[in-house]
């Protein structure tokens, strides 16, 4: 008797590791206050402190994570947010993104014509401390890794997440690559119709 009533309780203390383990990486949801963080940054090949709580001043921020500069999916999608800049521009919303990447990598990334064209700023993460503060999961890098310019990645890889925040500092919308299966351009196109929402006094 007890050793059938061992299995089922052991089944039941695997799946209750299993189910923490997944939570502790679920990116924070809507509704929750977004962690404040001041960061490292590069505009258009420039160094300088990026604080989200300023940025907040302005209006929504649109903060997106992402695995790597120079890398497919992550020069799609900052392409793609260069080249809807004026958009969220007219929405009243500031643009962030935020990697692992060194600010040396960043310097050239952000002013690369190819991808942020100098449009909007990239912060560096490299220790994964502001990741960590919006429950998102860090992989470590791997030995032999380049990016599309043949130059070694040697940092920990950000699981590609967007959160729109409203001005009161509030997740308004949280869109994952992995949870949602979006695609790098879905990133920047729901986050556009979000940020437009807000500014029409829409819900997101």
């Amino acid at each position: 008797m007890k050793k059938h009533l061992a299995r089922p309780i052991a089944a039941a203390m695997v799946a209750t590791t299993l189910f923490f383990a997944t939570a502790a990486f679920a990116a924070l949801e809507p509704g929750a206050p977004a962690p404040d963080f001041t960061a490292q940054a590069s505009l258009a090949g420039k160094a300088f402190t990026f604080s989200l709580k300023d940025a907040l001043k302005k209006g929504p921020v649109v903060v997106y994570f992402y695995p790597s500069a120079y890398t497919g999916g992550c020069d799609i999608e900052a392409h793609t947010f260069a080249t809807e800049k004026a958009k969220f521009d007219a929405a009243g919303a500031t643009i962030i993104g935020v990697s692992a990447d060194s600010l040396q990598r960043l310097n050239a990334f952000s002013s690369d014509p190819s991808y942020c064209a100098g449009k909007f700023p990239v912060a560096s993460d490299s220790d994964g401390k502001i990741a960590a503060s919006y429950n998102l999961k860090v992989e470590a890098g791997q030995a032999g890794l380049k990016d599309v310019r043949g130059v070694a990645i040697d940092h920990g890889f950000i699981e590609r997440t967007t959160f729109v925040i409203s001005s009161d500092g509030k997740i308004v919308a949280t869109l994952s690559s992995e949870a949602d299966h979006l695609h790098p351009e879905d990133h920047v196109k729901k986050s556009l119709t979000i940020v437009q929402h807000l500014q029409a006094g829409k819900a997101p």
